[in-house]
C-alpha cells in the first residue's frame, strides 16, 4: 500500500479493497470504490441532463404560446382580409351598375374578373410546381450506398 499526502492534516491511502477493486480511504474512514464515484457521477449527469430538458420544456412551452398567438392572430387578419375582399366586390358590382349596366350584369362582371385572376394565378403557380425537380443528389448517393452495401455483402 502506498500513502498519497495532500495537504495539511488529511491523507489518503490507496490500494486494493475487498472485492479487488480500487477503493479510496479519506482520513475520516470513508471508502468510495471506483465503482460508487462512477454512479454518483452518472447519477448526477442524469440529474443534469433531466434539468436541461425540464428548461428546454418550459421554453418551448412558453414559446409555443406566443407562436400560437401569433397564428390565431394571422387567423382573424385573414379573415378580416377576406369579408373586406367581399364587401369590396359587392362594392365594385354596384358601382358598375351605377353606370347603367343592370346589377346582374354588375355581378357577373366581378365574377369574371376574380375567375381571370384565378386562372393568372394558377398559371404561375403551374410553371413554379414545374420547375422543382428531383432531389439528384439524394438519389444518387443512395445508389451509391446501396451499390456498396451489395458488394461489402458479396465479399
Amino acid at each position: 500500500m502506498s500513502y498519497a499526502y495532500g495537504g495539511e492534516q488529511s491523507a489518503t491511502k490507496t490500494g486494493s479493497s475487498a472485492r479487488g477493486g480500487s477503493s479510496t480511504t479519506t482520513g475520516a474512514g470513508e471508502e468510495q470504490t471506483l465503482g460508487h464515484l462512477v454512479s454518483a457521477a452518472t447519477r448526477d449527469l442524469s440529474s443534469l441532463v433531466r434539468s436541461e430538458i425540464e428548461l428546454a420544456k418550459l421554453e418551448v412551452r412558453a414559446d409555443a404560446k406566443k407562436a400560437a398567438k401569433g397564428g390565431a392572430m394571422f387567423g382573424a387578419a385573414a379573415f378580416c382580409g377576406v369579408l373586406a375582399i367581399i364587401l369590396l366586390s359587392i362594392a365594385l358590382a354596384y358601382g358598375i351598375s351605377a353606370l347603367g349596366i343592370p346589377l346582374g350584369w354588375s355581378f357577373f362582371i366581378v365574377a369574371v374578373l376574380y375567375l381571370i385572376v384565378a386562372a393568372v394565378l394558377a398559371l404561375i403557380g403551374k410553371k413554379a410546381v414545374s420547375q422543382v425537380k428531383p432531389p439528384e443528389r439524394t438519389i444518387r448517393t443512395v445508389k451509391e450506398s446501396v451499390a456498396t452495401l451489395k458488394n461489402r455483402g458479396s465479399s
